[in-house]
């Protein structure tokens, strides 16, 4: 590319951080360590970016020594790997210091073969962080190319805690007495679950639409263009019966007959790749069953959404199914995706991350029916006999109680204290 232009477009860029409002994330960065931040599109990764910016100037680092480039300008579309040399040329010569600049590059997986130089950066001692939209960034290949040489840090949309801040909302609810309070945070907490928490959502009136733009783009750009597929109607399907499963374990095979039986017949290893270019996007994350066997475990897993609001544009019926994806979302941010699960064998237990020794089931409301409450605490009662040191909690839409069943005690939690009530562990 020329240089030229190259260096015109990283100073317009500049504004993008000189002058965004930051309401700083909950993410605990080290100052001395290269980062790799991942997640879905918008969810916050540039502002993640922004914020350590931010810390650098407030330290008193000058602007000029900072580089930041974000590669989904459309006036890069042509840039290659070739091109990033001229970019730290650039740098360099705008910093006019002997210091050497801070790279920040932002959705960099669009350049074939950036991995190197990125690797060749961090090698020569270089402060580098980068973003990225696409799980294939994390690759065993690439990851072995970047080799310890970045921490890689899973931005998720908004906690609850931290859509309340961007509200202005910034009280303690925890300790609610009075009408109003409980009232504006039941609505807040409504209105999170429903539309997820996109950081651009909070000033859009109409959610629905930013939503869906949201949406197409993921599923436009990083499932079928990027991967070349030309059967969009199906992966269309697949996202759609994925939501209608959302809170079931779901094997490739079931899923190949279910796409099957609504006319879209595709081989298996198809809806394989299907499904995996959307977990690479980040649209869809899964979870295991800790009780299986390591086949079945990789085959059967559950499926959720990496945002509640998403789940509600594929579905009308959706607040018991957005509740449990809301929850599945809180317990992969606090422990690591790697750390949660569900357990089903000869008992279903909607969640269990054996660290904690925590059972959590999601019920919408337990206490006013009898079979479902029956049902629940039977779950739990069960499960005490696997696991005799389990702590049991029940996630509720909006009902509070303490139960006792066969010796277990059962902390019964209204969804959104609970998402209040957390120990801050979201540096996962």
């Amino acid at each position: 590319m020329n240089r030229d232009t190259l260096k015109q477009i990283m100073i317009d860029q500049k504004e993008s951080y000189l002058n965004n409002p930051l309401i700083p994330r909950k993410y605990f960065l080290e100052e001395n360590v290269n980062y790799c931040f991942v997640g879905i599109r918008r969810t916050g990764k540039s502002y993640m970016m922004y914020q350590k910016i931010q810390s650098l100037i407030e330290k008193g680092v000058p602007v000029s020594q900072i580089v930041y480039v974000n590669f989904e300008d459309e006036r890069l579309l042509e840039i290659t790997s070739d091109d990033l040399n001229i970019i730290l040329e650039i740098g360099i010569e705008l910093s006019g210091t002997a210091n050497r600049p801070y790279l920040f590059f932002d959705e960099i997986q669009n350049i074939d073969g950036w991995e190197k130089f990125v690797r060749r950066m961090a090698d020569m001692k270089y402060r580098i962080d980068i973003t990225g939209s696409n799980s294939k960034m994390l690759s065993n290949e690439i990851a072995s190319t970047l080799g310890g040489r970045f921490v890689i840090l899973n931005v998720y949309p908004y906690s609850f805690s931290e859509y309340l801040v961007a509200n202005h909302k910034d009280k303690n609810y925890l300790n609610v007495i009075s009408t109003k309070d409980r009232a504006e945070v039941l609505s807040l907490y409504h209105e999170y679950i429903t539309y997820g928490a996109f950081p651009e959502l909070v000033d859009i009136r109409n959610k629905r639409s930013f939503l869906n733009s949201i949406y197409q783009t993921v599923y436009l750009g990083d499932i079928i263009t990027r991967n070349k597929i030309t059967n969009d109607f199906a992966v269309r399907l697949i996202l759609k019966k994925i939501a209608e499963s959302v809170t079931k374990p779901l094997s490739f095979s079931r899923l190949t007959n279910i796409l099957k039986n609504a006319g879209a017949s595709l081989g298996k290893q198809t809806v394989i790749n299907y499904v995996g270019y959307m977990t690479d996007s980040y649209l869809l994350f899964t979870l295991r069953n800790y009780a299986a066997k390591l086949i079945e475990k990789e085959t059967s897993p559950k499926y959720y959404f990496m945002d509640t609001g998403l789940l509600g544009l594929m579905l009308l019926d959706c607040q018991s199914a957005q509740l449990e994806n809301l929850v599945a979302i809180e317990l992969v941010r606090r422990y690591g995706i790697e750390n949660v699960y569900f357990f089903e064998n000869n008992v279903e237990i909607d969640f269990y991350v054996p660290s904690e020794q925590l059972a959590i089931q999601v019920s919408m409301q337990i206490l006013d029916n009898i079979d479902t409450k029956e049902r629940e605490t039977k779950a739990f009662t069960k499960l005490k006999n696997f696991i005799p040191d389990i702590t049991c909690l029940l996630i509720t839409n909006s009902e509070e109680a303490v139960l006792e069943c066969n010796d277990i005690v059962i902390d019964v939690v209204p969804a959104w204290k609970w998402l209040l009530d957390a120990t801050d562990t979201s540096s996962h």
